[in-house]
């Protein structure tokens, strides 16, 4: 079991005491319907966190984390690797766990009964509170973990989808539509200029090395939101000519890179197994 200092209050600015022990035991207990038959047993027999993940930029997200932390903390987890192009994610035994049916999803068994964790924001964040009992990943300082969620926030609700509708309708989708492909191919790139316009310092003066906090900014849970999706602009199909106003950008991209926690989370050992 591990603790925490913070809870979901304080980033609300509601105002809840303090202990300097408080574990993740803050449920009451119940009887609970969260694994079936068809459920793996290396899910449902899990101790501890499990995340259950495809190593696709969301799933990313959550595996960096876990890889942060273990670099910080020594935090262990356990984690099943499914197959999100066979619809394993909308089985009935994946629904019990995120009626969304999208991974990741990360399941806490140090709680009774096991508390699931859904959509990729809220996962940092759970991990945040309860794993990082430094904020080394977060801020202490309200205005500071205010920037910290509105870059996450920004990320997860304007950037992601417009990239992801990118990637589909010039991959996945049956018929080509210009219309749809170029929409959000320009939507996307106006989002890598806001996230270009907080790095450059084009209105500030001050150029920055992260997207939340004082100075040049810390490394935190913004990054790690935001990181993996962007990484993948060419895989999504922009071409070196039209990344070429997003300067600083692409320096963040190339400066996260190097981190070994971030390594590890796009890493082989979130391949999946053929």
């Amino acid at each position: 079991m591990f603790v925490g200092l913070r809870r979901v209050a304080q980033l609300t600015q509601q105002t809840i005491p303090r202990t300097s022990t408080r574990t993740l035991n803050i449920l009451p207990k119940m009887s609970h319907s969260l694994f079936e038959d068809a459920t793996p047993d290396e899910v449902k027999n899990a101790k501890g966190l499990h995340l259950i993940t495809q190593s696709t930029p969301n799933g990313q997200k959550v595996q960096i984390m876990l890889e942060e932390l273990k670099d910080l903390y020594g935090l262990s987890w356990t984690k099943t690797i499914i197959n999100i192009m066979t619809n394993e994610q909308k089985k009935d035994w994946f629904l019990r766990l995120d009626p969304n049916g999208r991974i990741p999803i990360l399941i806490d068994n140090t709680q009774s009964p096991p508390f699931p964790v859904m959509e990729t924001s809220a996962e940092l964040l759970y991990l945040l509170k309860f794993a990082d009992k430094n904020d080394v990943l977060g801020f202490t300082d309200e205005l500071e973990r205010s920037e910290a969620l509105q870059w996450l926030f920004f990320w997860h609700g304007s950037g992601a989808p417009y990239q992801g509708q990118v990637n589909h309708f010039t991959k996945a989708a049956k018929e080509k539509l210009p219309y749809a492909i170029e929409r959000f191919k320009n939507e996307t790139l106006r989002v890598y200029g806001v996230l270009e316009i907080r790095l450059s310092g084009k209105y500030t003066g001050e150029p920055r090395e992260y997207l939340a906090g004082k100075g040049k900014g810390k490394y935190s849970v913004a990054d790690i939101g935001t990181w993996p999706w962007v990484k993948a602009w060419s895989f999504t199909g922009f071409t070196d000519e039209e990344m070429k106003p997003f300067p600083h950008l692409l320096k963040w991209i190339d400066r996260i890179a190097q981190r070994p926690a971030v390594k590890r989370g796009i890493g082989e050992e979130y391949a999946l197994k053929q």
